[in-house]
């Protein structure tokens, strides 16, 4: 079955974009790239000069050399921080570099930062063909892992994400970049945790030790490296290696072939050819630091194929955003439909594929644990072109340390809502007289600012065709949208208090009052047969 996603456009226009800042302290110590798509940037390494980059702009940082690092956007500016991988450093620039980037590169920048922040995995090659490699008739079983353990043959899956959160932001950082070369009691401090406790965190939701499931997630990138035509030496510095040697030694140990055998006969196997997302981000990568270098302008990367994640469940809601194209969410027999400016809420602990169509990109937005939002079945919003910079913000807030420095990650909790309520309440019969329904219009939009219960002063023109053309008073049409809108906020989870606040009343009571009177239920008694409903 197909679900479409043909609902209005969002109402109303994106809060401003506020200054942000990243620290020294906000990123792992690997080189660093800050592509400024709007607004303004500032970066200062020490006490040295201030580099200014403007849009189209870009700077290069690089890993060592100093000791604070500061970059700090203005109000209205959208910037992009990229981490290359920890082994493309030696091939980068040794000082801050300015340069600028070609409007060709734009969307792929964005994809790359895309594939830096989640875990999406679409292939050009056959995964089948190198698993039947890895794990042929006649190879050496794979070497345990550990003293006692020996997990079963993964091929070419990603090892078991830890469940804690510190834990797994650790897992994360890893997978974006195996080649982080931190000290468990390194990661434990960017984490606020013990080294003990994170320990404890890997073992007992991976069954494997922080060092063994490190080494797993090295192996699985070195495979997509070597898949994707790098020599040995470069994997080795890509995965986290000290040499060449060492990699060999444990890709022999895992899979029972050395790397360079691997990359042999892989090549001659027939459908095993082409670039992993990883490899090929790599590969733009090398032609984006030639590009700074000024040694020539390679022409624009293409952007993705079509691609799909394996079947999968979160522990925790996921929202993503579809910045251009188009995708699907699978869910059962269910198919969602994903058009450009749509925003999907992936609901927690349901199966799920996501699927992205050709040329398509889509960005992460933020999470919601299970405990602050009531979500079992996806529910989506379509926001306009003019919401795309604040909503890119949005992605770069969550998903890095480039945000506000009050940042509140449920802020998108609120502005999701506030959204998806304010496009069912446009089923309010609306007036067709112009400055009557801008007036309708202006109340949808504030109608969650202080006041916003207070009569609105209109005149005699603006109430008679309300009356004409809704059949209800300006006032009576106010309420029944706020009333609308209340209860769409308590079918999505959220709480009664938060429901009050947003549509304008300052007191519970006085909300819980309202509410019972036009819905006949208490907030509290209709948001619990929601979900007694959608759960039967």
């Amino acid at each position: 079955m197909v679900v479409s996603s043909s609902f209005a456009a969002g109402v109303g226009d994106p809060p401003p974009i506020p200054a942000a800042r990243l620290g020294s302290a906000d990123t792992p110590v690997r080189p660093l790239l800050i592509w400024v798509r709007t607004g303004v940037a500032r970066v200062r390494l020490d006490d040295g000069p201030v580099l200014r980059l403007g849009a189209g702009e870009g700077a290069w940082i690089p890993a060592d050399g100093w000791a604070e690092r500061e970059i700090v956007t203005e109000p209205g500016t959208v910037a992009f921080p990229l981490w290359p991988h920890a082994g493309v450093g030696a091939r980068g620039l040794s000082e801050l570099t300015r340069f600028d980037v070609p409007t060709g590169w734009q969307d792929w920048l964005i994809q790359l930062f895309n594939l830096q922040v989640t875990p999406f995995n679409g292939h050009g090659y056959s995964p089948e063909a190198i698993e039947e490699l890895l794990w042929r008739p006649g190879s050496r079983s794979p070497a345990p892992v550990g003293a006692g353990r020996h997990p079963s043959p993964e091929g070419l899956a990603s090892p078991t994400m830890p469940r804690a959160p510190g834990a797994r932001t650790v897992a994360e950082e890893l997978m974006r970049d195996p080649a982080l070369d931190l000290t468990v009691e390194q990661w434990a401090a960017r984490v606020l945790s013990s080294a003990r406790t994170l320990r404890r965190d890997f073992l007992a939701d991976t069954g494997h030790t922080f060092e063994q499931w490190r080494l797993l997630c090295r192996l699985g990138a070195a495979v997509e490296f070597l898949a994707g035509g790098y020599d040995v030496d470069q994997v080795a510095a890509r995965v986290g290696f000290a040499s060449r040697n060492g990699l060999t030694r444990a890709f022999k140990g895992r899979f029972g072939l050395t790397p360079h055998e691997f990359g042999r006969e892989l090549s001659a196997r027939p459908g095993a050819g082409g670039l992993t997302q990883r490899a090929a981000a790599a590969r733009q990568t090398d032609d984006l630091i030639r590009m700074m270098r000024k040694a020539d302008t390679p022409a624009a990367p293409e952007m993705l194929p079509a691609a799909s994640t394996p079947s999968h469940t979160n522990d925790i809601h996921v929202l993503s955003w579809m910045y251009r194209g188009s995708g699907y969410l699978d869910i059962g027999d269910r198919r969602y439909e994903r058009e450009r400016g749509v925003a999907t809420w992936i609901p927690a602990e349901r199966e799920h594929v996501t699927g992205l169509r050709e040329n398509s990109v889509s960005l992460p937005l933020g999470n919601a644990r299970t405990g602050d939002l009531r979500l079992t079945e996806p529910l989506q919003v379509r926001f306009s072109p003019a919401w795309d910079d604040y909503l890119m913000f949005c992605s770069v807030s969550a998903r890095s340390g480039l945000r506000p420095d009050d940042h509140d990650p449920r802020h998108i909790l609120g502005l999701f809502a506030e959204q998806v309520a304010a496009q069912r309440a446009l089923s309010v019969p609306m007036p067709t007289h112009p400055r009557a329904r801008a007036v309708a219009m202006e109340c949808l939009r504030r109608i969650g600012e202080p006041g916003g219960t207070q009569p609105v002063d209109a005149g005699a023109e603006i109430h008679r065709a309300f009356r004409d053309e809704t059949g209800m008073t300006l006032g009576r049409w106010r309420y029944a949208a706020r009333m609308r809108i209340a209860r769409d906020l308590l079918a999505g989870g959220a709480p009664p208090s938060a429901v009050a606040r947003r549509i304008g009343y300052a007191h519970l009571p006085t909300f819980s009052t309202a509410f019972s009177r036009f819905h006949g239920l208490s907030p509290r008694d209709y948001q619990e047969r929601e979900y007694e409903e959608r759960n039967q």
